[in-house]
Parts: C-alpha cells; structure tokens; sequence
C-alpha cells in the first residue's frame, strides 16, 4: 500500500467514524439501537453502494468475539452489583433455563413451519434467542423504567450471550454426531462455570495489583484496567471455560471495586466500547448480501414471529413466576429482550465451519435482527407505559462523576442535572448529604458561584461536591433516590443523621 492509498484509507475511515457517532444522536431520538444505523452504514458502503467487496466470514467471526467482549467488559464496569444483586437469581435463570426454553421452542416451530433439518432448525433458534446486551443498554438507560425490572433485563442481557455462543458452537462442530445430549449440557456447564470462576479470581488479583500500584501517569490506569478483562477473556478460554462469561464476570467485578482514577477509566472503557459496537456492525452491514436479503424476507418473519411472540413470552412465563413476578412486568421483560450484534456474530458460526444453508442462515437473523428491533425499540416505551414498567415520574439518574484526591483521602464528585430529574426544585440543604460532605460551587448557565443551603437547584446545574472517600457510595446513592422521588425520598445509611451546614459561605439564592 503506497502513502496515497494510506491516505485515503484513513480518510475514508475517519469519514465513517464521524458520521457514526453523528448518528448516535439521530437513533438515540428515535428510540432505536445505534446498531440499525451502524448496519445501514455497512451495507451502503459495501457491493450494492459503493462497492466494497468482503465476504470473509472467519475474519468476521474472529473481530466479532473482540468487539463483543469489549461490548459485554463495558456493560459488567457500568453495571452496579448493588442494583443487580436482589435479581441475580432470577436474572440467571431467565440466561439459562430461559434460553433454553425459548431454543427449544423456536426451533420446534422452526421445524412444522419450514422445510428444514433438525441441525439446521437448532442452529436458528439458538442464534436468535440470545438478547443483546449493546442493544438492551442502548435503548433502556434512556427510559425512565422501575430500577428492578431494568436491573433483570440488563443481567440477562450480559449473562445469556455466553450459553448461546456456547451452544452455537457445540452445535456446529463434530460434538453434534460426536456426543450426545447430556454430553452437549456437560460442556455447557463446564464452560459456565469456569467463566464465572476465572474472571472473578483474575478481576480480584487485579484490583489487589491496582490498589498496591503507584504508575507514573493517571493514563496508565484504564489502560490496565482493560488489560485484566482481556487477561480473564484469555485465561479463561486457554483453560477451556467460556471467555465470553469471564470477561463479563471481571467487568462487573472491576467495575464495583476501588479503582485509582475511576473516572478515566469509565471514559476510556466506554469509548472503546462505542468503538467496537461501530465496528462490528459496520463489518457486520459489509458482510451482507442484500440481493439476498430479500429472499431471506418471509422466513426472517416466521422465525422472528416465533421467537418474539410465543417463545419469549413462553420463557418468561416458566422463568418468573416462580420469583412471584407479575403478569405486567413479565409482559415488559418479554418484549425488552432486544435482539442486535450477538445474534448476527453467531451466525457467522455456521459460515465459517462450512455448515450447508449457512449463508441462509445469517441472512435470516440478519433481517430478523433488523426488522423486529425497529418494531420493538420504538414501541417499549409504550410497552413501559402500559404495563405499570416506567416510572410513575419521568425522572431519570442524574449523572455523577468522581476523580481522587489521593493524598486527602477525600474525593471529588460532579453532579450534572438532566431536564427530568426530580432533584430540580429541591434545596441544597434538602440534600441531606452526609457528615463531612460539602457543595463546594455550581455552574448555572455559564456562571459560577458558591451554593448556599438555601439554593434551589435547577435543571441544568452542574454542581462540585466534595466529600470523605469512604462516602462517595452512600452520597451517590443518596443523590439517585432524590432524583428519582424528589426531596421526601427516604436515606437509608450507615452514617449518624447528624448533618452539618454544607457551605461555610453564602451563595445566591435564586
């Protein structure tokens, strides 16, 4: 490659970078996973628009593990344990037996429906009944959706894409005529549980590494800090457990431990994860063919329609109404099970393997994904509304960032207000933050000032809190009750209730 072909590789490349993230934006608006727009991007961009030719499968397959375990490292960081934790249980059987339930069924009317063979029908109903965890996350932090249920679908989401790619994979390889049905379920479990347990055992040296480690420069830190996730991807794997799982695992468990320089890493890890979700699915756009697509049309329908309309709800149903679930919230979580990049990376199995109909196949959940994602983001939030899901008040978590001050043994957090939060209208005071803790000024439409405990927040505000290390958990959560129930939420803390005035000096009081 010559310098002018470099050149115009790079511009071709920083061109589609721009508008990708340009269009965050526009799908954001409209409700939809970005991945819609990432995908229409790739096809206008290879044989039918400007003619770029790939069809390497393998190389697809092989990038789309990377990017995914990137996706799914960012989800584990930026999910709360505190949050998941109460709906773990049920969270993991919707990811297990549920999966299951909804193969099962899938690929049975698969098989009366079309003309078929068993494997083939399998391998359909397992690709497509992996919910996305990019997707999910995309559209439901946007919503202003009941902490719980949003907690059971994000959980499921992370933790059912490793026993569908596990299953996909078992599938399409001789273990099909090699083993036998419990053998199949040995390796599954097998694979699981060593996931679970590498991650969690390489996360927890991580962070023990992290804490004990003075590095030269604060850049260093997420630099290491995704250098351990991608550790517990490789151990994992190398030990023949499931590298999808372990890195998700080490997510979470790097994302809910002390880390120096949190709020770098959070930008760091979240940007490469839009990276790679950008990537993927314009590779994923680039590997289709849409003079096939739309011969794939009616049987993307049928096995969509059976998917999303009797085995989902079915594997819901059988999942949570044990855990007393209601018929209302099972109706949302059924329908909140988005569809996105797990499912057209796993078709990309049978391609790669040699598998016969295998180019039909990813076709199929190429549309399916495509289709059924434009009916379902735009309508949960009318989904939300009618089943009681969305809160009673459009209030969503005001965004909260914190740096270090190490040699203080305090930290720094910044509270931005976002339009629909309950926290506007409440006084400084009525924070009821803890002992110690002080807002130390606020930007109000370009200016700044000191609060008084009389100042009334507002939309928009950007406020500077500073606080004792130990008691960033409980200010932040006690900033999220607020703005979610406004200045009567209830504060259940380890420390005393004594508070003391937040601000030596006065402010304005608007």
């Amino acid at each position: 490659m010559d310098p002018a072909d470099l050149n115009a590789v790079v511009l071709l490349g920083a061109a589609v970078l721009l508008a990708a993230v340009a269009a965050v934006r526009i799908s954001t608006r409209a409700g939809l996973p970005s991945l819609l727009v990432y995908l229409a991007i790739g096809l206008a961009l290879g044989e039918s628009g400007l003619g770029l030719q790939f069809e390497d499968a393998e190389l697809t397959q092989v990038l789309g593990n990377v990017a995914l375990a990137m996706i799914l490292a960012e989800g584990g960081f930026t999910t709360q344990w505190s949050a998941i934790r109460p709906v773990a249980p049920l969270a993991g059987v919707l990811a297990t037996l549920g999966v299951f339930v909804s193969v099962a069924v899938t690929s049975g009317l698969v098989l009366l429906l079309l003309d078929v063979d068993l494997r083939t029908a399998i391998v359909l109903g397992a690709v497509a009944s992996s919910t996305d965890a990019a997707a999910v996350f995309s559209v439901l932090r946007q919503l202003p959706v009941r902490g719980r249920l949003r907690a059971v679908v994000e959980a499921e989401s992370g933790f059912n894409d490793p026993p569908v790619i596990i299953l996909v994979t078992v599938v399409t390889s001789d273990a099909w005529n090699s083993s036998g049905a419990l053998g199949i379920a040995g390796q599954i479990g097998y694979q699981l549980l060593a996931g679970v347990a590498l991650g969690f055992a390489v996360a927890r040296c991580g962070v023990w590494l992290l804490a004990r480690s003075a590095l030269p420069a604060s850049g260093l830190y997420p630099l290491a800090t995704l250098a351990i996730a991608f550790l517990a991807f490789a151990v994992s794997g190398i030990a023949g457990g499931s590298p999808i799982m372990a890195i998700y695992v080490a997510g979470l468990v790097l994302g809910n431990s002390r880390l120096p320089h949190r709020a770098a890493t959070d930008s760091f890890v979240e940007g490469l994860a839009w990276l790679a979700q950008i990537g993927l699915f314009i590779l994923l756009g680039l590997l289709a063919s849409p003079d096939r697509l739309l011969d794939a049309l009616p049987t993307a329908l049928i096995v969509g329609g059976a998917l999303t309309l009797v085995a989902r709800p079915l594997s819901v149903l059988l999942c949570a109404t044990p855990f007393g679930v209601p018929w209302r919230d099972q109706a949302f979580i059924s329908w909140a099970g988005l569809r996105g990049a797990v499912p057209i990376v796993l078709a990309t199995i049978p391609m790669s393997v040699g598998l016969p109909g295998a180019e039909r196949v990813f076709d199929v959940v190429f549309l399916l994904v495509v289709l059924f994602t434009l009916v379902q983001g735009p309508t949960l939030p009318w989904v939300a509304r009618r089943t009681g899901a969305a809160l009673a008040v459009g209030a969503r978590d005001v965004t909260i960032d914190s740096a270090p001050l190490e040699d203080l043994d305090a930290t720094l957090l910044q509270l931005s207000v976002p339009p629909d939060s309950r926290i506007a209208g409440v006084e400084v005071a009525e924070l009821r933050l803890p002992e110690g803790t002080a807002v130390a000024l606020a930007l109000r439409e370009g200016r700044l000032f000191v609060p008084a405990d009389t100042t009334v927040l507002r939309a928009g505000d950007h406020l500077l809190i500073a606080a004792p290390r130990d008691a960033r958990p409980e200010i932040e959560e006690r900033l999220r009750r607020v703005s979610r129930d406004g200045r009567l939420a209830g504060w259940y803390s380890r420390l005393p209730p004594r508070v003391r005035p937040l601000t030596a000096t006065g402010g304005p009081r608007p």
